[in-house]
C-alpha cells in the first residue's frame, strides 16, 4: 500500500510522512519549487515522498491553478501563482498581484482577469468583479480556448511560431460564436498584429454579447505564462471604449511580469 498514510520517507534530509491529501499536495509543491529552475518529474517524486501517481494528479491540479509550470520534457518549475505569493510575503505591505488587479478594474469600471497557460488551453486564476449591476459568468478555474479569447491570443502571440501551431493542431479552432476565427491564416495575420499593438481583442469571439481585451504576462526568462483582460458587455461600452483601456491594461500586465523578475 504505497499510497497509505503511514508510509515514512526520507525528505531533504529529514524523515516525513506522505500524510493526507493536504499534506501530499505540499510536499509535492514544496519538492518542485526547491532549487532554481525546472524540475524533473522523478526528483519531484523522490523529494517528495509521494507516490507516481499522486505526484501526477497534484501537478495537474496545481498547474491548472498557477501554482506550478510544466516546461515540457517531463520537468515542472513554480508558476506564476506561487511566485506572486512569494513575492507578497517577501514584500508585505507592496505591490501585489491582487492589488493590480484590483487597481485596474478600479481604473476601467469593468471586470478584470488573470489567466495562466495550461497546456493548450488558459486557467482563470484570478478574477475581480466590476462593481457593476451585472456580473460575468466566468469564475476561478474555468478553461479558456486560446484561439478565441483575449488571453488565449496572447498567449498564443508570444508563444515560437511553432509551438502555437502545435497547440492548435491539437485543439482545434471551433466556432464558439460566428464571429469566431477559425482559419489558421487569418488567426496568424491577427496574432502579427497583437505582437505589435502589445494587446489582443475578442470581439465576441468566444461568447456573444462580450467583448475582451487582453495583454500577455511574462516569467522571469521572458516566456509568456498567461495574461490579463478586461471584458465588457458589448451593448453597454461602445468598442472605442474598450480599446480606450488598452493603456491601462498594458500597465498592469507589465506591473505584474515585473513582480515575476
Amino acid at each position: 500500500m504505497d499510497d497509505g498514510p503511514t508510509e515514512n520517507v526520507r525528505r531533504s534530509g529529514r524523515a516525513s510522512s506522505a500524510g493526507n491529501a493536504v499534506t501530499k499536495a505540499l510536499n509535492v509543491l514544496e519538492a518542485t519549487v526547491a532549487g532554481h529552475g525546472p524540475r524533473r518529474f522523478a526528483d519531484i517524486c523522490a523529494d517528495s515522498g509521494v507516490p507516481k501517481a499522486s505526484v501526477h494528479r497534484i501537478l495537474a491540479t496545481l498547474a491548472d491553478l498557477g501554482f506550478v509550470s510544466a516546461e515540457g520534457g517531463g520537468s515542472y518549475r513554480a508558476g506564476i501563482r506561487m511566485l506572486a505569493l512569494a513575492e507578497e510575503v517577501k514584500s508585505a505591505g507592496a505591490l501585489g498581484v491582487g492589488d493590480v488587479l484590483t487597481g485596474l478594474s478600479r481604473e476601467v469600471r469593468q471586470t478584470v482577469h488573470l489567466a495562466l497557460r495550461s497546456g493548450d488551453h488558459a486557467v482563470y486564476v484570478q478574477k475581480v468583479e466590476a462593481d457593476q449591476p451585472y456580473r460575468m459568468a466566468s469564475r476561478v478555474g474555468m478553461r479558456l480556448p486560446l484561439h478565441c479569447t483575449a488571453i488565449g491570443k496572447c498567449i498564443l502571440a508570444h508563444l515560437p511560431a511553432e509551438e502555437s501551431a502545435a497547440i492548435l493542431s491539437t485543439a482545434g479552432m471551433p466556432a464558439k460564436t460566428p464571429e469566431t476565427i477559425t482559419d489558421l491564416e487569418t488567426l496568424s495575420v491577427e496574432l502579427a498584429r497583437i505582437r505589435e499593438a502589445g494587446h489582443s481583442i475578442d470581439n465576441e469571439e468566444n461568447e456573444k454579447t462580450i467583448r475582451c481585451i487582453g495583454a500577455p504576462v511574462f516569467d522571469r526568462t521572458g516566456t509568456v505564462v498567461g495574461g490579463i483582460s478586461v471584458s465588457t458587455v458589448a451593448f453597454l461600452l461602445p468598442y472605442e471604449e474598450l480599446l480606450a483601456f488598452a493603456p491601462a491594461l498594458r500597465t498592469a500586465a507589465a506591473a505584474l511580469t515585473d513582480l515575476l523578475q
